[in-house]
Formats: structure tokens, C-alpha cells, sequence
């Protein structure tokens, strides 16, 4: 946790139903460091898009963060009122949502959107936040920016709007963003080019990223770090290259496998059998064990801790020594 920008720790986050109480995010510690970008990978449903919800404040009732603390940059932040955390969203943590409309406004333009959220974090004047605005646009890659900002969000494709997007993120120079699923909605050779504009601003600006996706090949490409979670549960945490090529975890693993490869002639992906349970029916013990290949006995009635190997960190309990013995 050293020289950590972002500290998650013990994140717990439930939801209130008439069924009871359901937890999403269950005992989720991780922390991110400055300028570093951190993936965080698993199948739909597996909390990533709620904890960086939680991180931001964003979470939407009936879910709370039911335990555990977030930390920005030495300041607890999940325990501040509404008007705090707002001035914070934004101003020290950006966000980039899969669907670029959810942040932009349809009624205004995107030079109205843009300078209006440079004047309320920075102390501009309307002049100087323009040409912020416009320098900022030219550097995501929209061409004749100038002419652009007097257009609204409607009047530009998915990959340009993304692009803005990013630029709103940007625009008053936070330490923290977070990209929920940023190239999902975009065709192929558009995720490449945000996927290489994102790495290169945010190295640019110093910022550090969280990237929440389930793409694996986005996050071997951008990341430094990767967290692989499975049902409200971080499984494996270590440097990227290592966990794609040396996955520890059987679910890390699986993932890896079915990865198709452009070296390899294979006549079929590898693939894990059976579904993500249900946040109503996850399994005591390690949630991955009806599905794993490698279970035995304490998977079934124990929850393993995330414990270092290998220079990575890993919740399973074939690296465990007293459950073998």
C-alpha cells in the first residue's frame, strides 16, 4: 500500500431487497498507486462497475456501502456528505462511462458541457477556459475543434463522442479516473484508438486509471496491474503480463485460456463450464468451487484470503499449505 493514490479496503456493498439483504461486493481490498493504470476483469456481474460506482459515489439506492473505506490520497471519502464527494467527483476522480450519452448532456453543446466544468472546478475565466477546451479536443483527436465545440452531442459518431467524453474527464487535470467499459460500444479498430489515446493522456496528465472491462486483450494492453474478480470477489491481483501468462487462480486461469490466439491453431476455445451464480445464490466457501476443476474440501465451506505468491496475490486454497495438510 505504499505511495498509494486510491486505498479500497474490506469494500462491502449491499443491496436491500425483499428477499434480504444481497451482497454485490463482499470484503474487496485493493489500492492503486499514482500514474499506474489498474484493470479489473471478470464476467458481467461481478461487481467491477459497483465498486468504481462506490469509489465515485455513484451508487445507486438501494445499494450502500454497507463496510469497509475508501481513501483518496491519504483522505477517507466513502463517509462524506453528498455536496463533499461532489466536489470531488470530477475535480480529483473523473469518470468514462461505456455509453458516451450518459455523460453528455443533449440539450447543450460540448464546448458549453466542457468549459461550464472547467469553470466550477478551476479558477479560469471564460476566455482561458476556452482555449483550455479547445487545446484539450485537438489533443483527443477531434479534428477542427474550434468549429466543433458549437456542436452537440447528437452531431458526432460513437468514437467521436467517446473522444469528448474523455476530454471531460480530463478537463480539470483529476489524479483518479475511472473507465467503466470505455470501448465496448465501439467497433474494432475505434477501441484501438481510444484504447492508445486513453494510455497516452493519462501518462501525459499523470493521472492513474482504473479500467473496468471483461475484455482481456484491453487489459493486457493498457494495464499495469490487473484484478481479476468473480462474484462480489477479488481472485487475482498482480502485474499483467504475469497473470496473463502465469494466471495462479483456476479461475484467473480459465480466463487466460479462452483467449483466442493468432500463434496457436486451435480447433476449439477452452472455455469454464457453468454460469456466475446468482448475487441470491452464491455458494458457501470459494463462490468459484461448483464451476472449478481443482475443488476439494475446504473450497466448499471456507473463503479463502488474498494471499501473496509469486509476487501476485491470489484467494485459493491450493496455495495454502494447511489445507493440504
Amino acid at each position: 500500500m505504499t505511495n498509494a493514490l486510491l486505498e479500497i479496503k474490506h469494500l462491502r456493498i449491499e443491496f436491500e431487497t425483499r428477499r434480504g439483504i444481497l451482497v454485490a461486493v463482499n470484503d474487496v481490498s485493493f489500492d492503486v498507486r499514482s500514474g499506474e493504470v489498474f484493470g479489473i476483469v471478470g464476467e458481467s456481474g461481478a461487481g467491477k462497475s459497483l465498486t468504481g460506482q462506490a469509489i465515485i459515489g455513484l451508487l445507486e439506492p438501494p445499494g450502500k456501502i454497507a463496510a469497509g473505506k475508501i481513501i483518496l490520497d491519504g483522505r477517507r471519502i466513502d463517509q462524506l456528505p453528498h455536496h463533499e464527494i461532489r466536489r470531488i467527483r470530477g475535480k480529483e476522480i473523473g469518470m468514462i462511462f461505456q455509453d458516451p450519452l450518459t455523460s453528455l448532456n443533449p440539450l447543450y453543446t460540448i464546448g458549453h458541457q466542457l468549459v461550464e466544468t472547467v469553470l466550477t472546478h478551476m479558477p479560469m475565466t471564460r476566455s482561458k477556459a476556452l482555449d483550455h477546451v479547445v487545446e484539450l479536443l485537438y489533443d483527443v483527436g477531434i479534428p477542427a475543434a474550434e468549429k466543433r465545440i458549437h456542436h452537440y452531442p447528437h452531431q458526432f459518431s460513437g468514437g467521436m463522442r467517446q473522444r469528448v467524453v474523455i476530454a471531460l474527464a480530463l478537463c480539470v487535470n483529476p489524479k483518479l479516473i475511472i473507465a467503466d467499459e470505455p470501448t465496448t460500444a465501439l467497433d474494432v479498430s475505434i477501441q484501438a484508438q481510444i484504447i492508445a489515446l486513453l494510455k497516452r493522456l493519462c501518462r501525459k496528465h499523470g493521472a492513474a486509471v482504473i479500467l473496468i472491462t471483461h475484455d482481456m486483450g484491453v487489459i493486457a494492453e493498457i494495464s499495469d496491474r490487473v484484478a481479476v474478480m468473480y462474484a462480489g470477489r477479488m481472485m487475482e491481483i498482480g502485474k499483467v503480463q504475469r497473470v496473463v501468462k502465469h494466471a495462479l487462480h483456476p479461475y484467473a486461469r480459465g480466463l487466460m485460456d479462452s483467449i483466442p490466439s493468432v500463434r496457436k491453431k486451435l480447433k476449439e476455445l477452452k472455455q469454464i463450464e457453468g454460469v456466475m451464480p446468482r448475487l441470491t445464490q452464491i455458494p458457501q466457501g470459494c463462490a468459484f468451487h461448483p464451476r472449478c476443476p481443482k475443488s476439494f474440501d475446504p473450497c466448499q465451506s471456507r473463503t479463502p484470503d488474498l494471499i501473496p505468491v509469486d509476487e501476485t496475490l491470489v484467494a485459493c486454497w491450493l496455495y495454502r499449505k494447511e489445507s493440504r495438510s
